[in-house]
């Protein structure tokens, strides 16, 4: 198949992570993924939800939300609608289990950190993007926690059968007319945190997940390279 943008269907776009992009936040990140670009922010406050109280564990919880002019028409913002969409509600769920993998919440003491993911721009893959993104403003949020806190990078990235053949990290114009779409979540050492996938159009075979999942693996091994080279540039 021919792409959008020139590049070889195990090619990522692309990526590029603006560290402390906003000032105030204890961590931010501004992350490109081609024309996708997502604001990552992670804020400290003291103390977590009931159910954690006295348990001496920490928490890690997500916001996610569109501009108005993201996407190739205005929408309205879901604050003046009254209420979040469902898309909304399970991409915020899905950044929150993810980072949660990244950190030994035990590590954390009794403080809940929460990530912002605001999309600036989307052009396919933004819940990728937010979690990408997200792990390294929570990285550099948690390091004001001092040394004790045990974390790992977590990367997120899409996969999908298009034109009948698997592809790595999909743009909207592909994932628009994909046959089948999968999210995969990893860690650092290679294993999965989270993969959902949906035949939208035709079924796949084992055959063909398998090979998505190659490319998953592929693509996030690259995320989190440039993650801690975002983070821990040469160390």
């Amino acid at each position: 198949m021919t792409r959008s943008v020139a590049r070889s269907y195990d090619q990522m776009r692309e990526v590029s992570i603006e560290r402390g992009f906003i000032r105030h936040a204890e961590g931010s990140a501004l992350i490109s993924f081609g024309l996708t670009q997502v604001i990552c922010t992670a804020s400290i406050e003291k103390g977590v939800p009931s159910f954690l109280r006295g348990k001496g564990r920490g928490w890690i919880t997500s916001e996610y939300g569109m501009l108005p002019r993201s996407t190739g028409e205005r929408m309205d913002r879901e604050a003046v609608k009254g209420k979040q969409s469902g898309r909304t509600q399970e991409i915020q769920r899905l950044i929150g289990r993810s980072l949660r993998a990244a950190v030994d919440l035990q590590t954390v003491g009794e403080n809940t950190i929460k990530i912002d993911c605001d999309v600036i721009q989307a052009d396919g893959g933004t819940r990728t993007a937010a979690i990408t993104g997200g792990c390294v403003a929570l990285m550099d949020a948690l390091s004001l926690l001092g040394e004790g806190v045990s974390t790992k990078f977590v990367s997120a990235v899409s996969v999908g059968i298009v034109d009948g053949e698997p592809v790595l990290d999909l743009e909207y114009v592909e994932d628009s007319r994909a046959d089948t779409d999968m999210n995969v979540v990893l860690s650092e050492d290679g294993s999965f945190i989270e993969i959902q996938g949906t035949a939208e159009g035709n079924t796949f075979t084992d055959r063909e997940l398998f090979k998505m999942i190659e490319l998953a693996q592929k693509g996030g091994a690259e995320l989190i390279s440039l993650q801690k080279r975002v983070l821990l540039g040469n160390r």
